[in-house]
């Protein structure tokens, strides 16, 4: 398992408070967190990998992971599309849990649960082959060169979604940034274990029908940026 402070050093997230909650929210978030929210076992306690069904009351079809869903409205969207689908979400800023929760109660979503920290401490808490889908939407492009580490998609990361992806899942990417997207394609197709869905411009250029907005797209796209939407499928392994 990575070292924590290894990863403390390296954080791939800004602040993790924003304006004060309201009372009625603040109440809602005591509420709610802690029933749905992830708790990994302490280190060097058996077994040392959690099984992503473990944190849901029922067997779900599958387990989809969000790194980084912001105020939760694409994951919520997802998570209300697919009932039987276990919804996990990463999300270290205070304000954007709190948005999820209050979706949460408001659409009665029992699929969904919430990782308050660093999302690759979760990841590296799950078994091999846990996941059939995982989100990386609109990260922080961190565009200062001394900044570079803190993004979110690296080498390293890139290699342990392939760990957790099972074969012929999707890895899903979206940003606002072109040089942060250079950076993406530049990453993901040096890595052999994905493989980029791509007949046409048309197949980045646009969102596809079955990938929820955001409020930041929303936002983005009314301040005349452009978004690149991309997807990998997980490559089969050879056994």
């Amino acid at each position: 398992m990575r070292d924590l402070e290894k990863i403390k050093g390296s954080r791939i997230y800004g602040r993790r408070r924003g304006p004060v909650l309201s009372a009625t929210r603040q109440a809602r978030l005591d509420k709610w967190l802690p029933k749905i929210e992830i708790t990994l076992p302490e280190p060097g306690s058996t077994p040392a990998l959690t099984p992503a069904e473990d944190y849901f009351p029922v067997p779900m079809k599958d387990y989809w992971l969000e790194i980084g869903f912001g105020k939760g409205e694409h994951l919520a969207a997802q998570a209300g599309l697919h009932p039987d689908i276990g919804m996990i979400g990463c999300e270290p800023f205070l304000n954007g849990v709190s948005g999820l929760v209050d979706l949460v109660e408001g659409q009665e979503l029992a699929n969904v649960r919430i990782f308050t920290d660093d999302a690759r401490l979760l990841m590296d808490s799950l078994p091999d082959n846990s996941l059939g889908r995982t989100f990386i939407l609109f990260p922080d492009p961190w565009p200062k060169a001394r900044h570079h580490k803190r993004r979110m998609v690296s080498a390293g990361n890139i290699a342990a979604l392939a760990r957790l992806l099972k074969d012929g899942a999707e890895l899903r990417i979206a940003t606002d940034h072109m040089e942060y997207c250079r950076w993406i394609m530049a990453h993901m197709l040096r890595n052999d274990d994905f493989i980029w869905l791509c007949n046409q411009p048309q197949d980045w250029q646009r969102r596809p029908d079955d990938w929820p907005q955001s409020r930041y797209e929303i936002k983005s796209l009314a301040q005349g940026r452009h978004s690149s939407y991309l997807r990998f499928i997980r490559r089969h392994r050879r056994h």
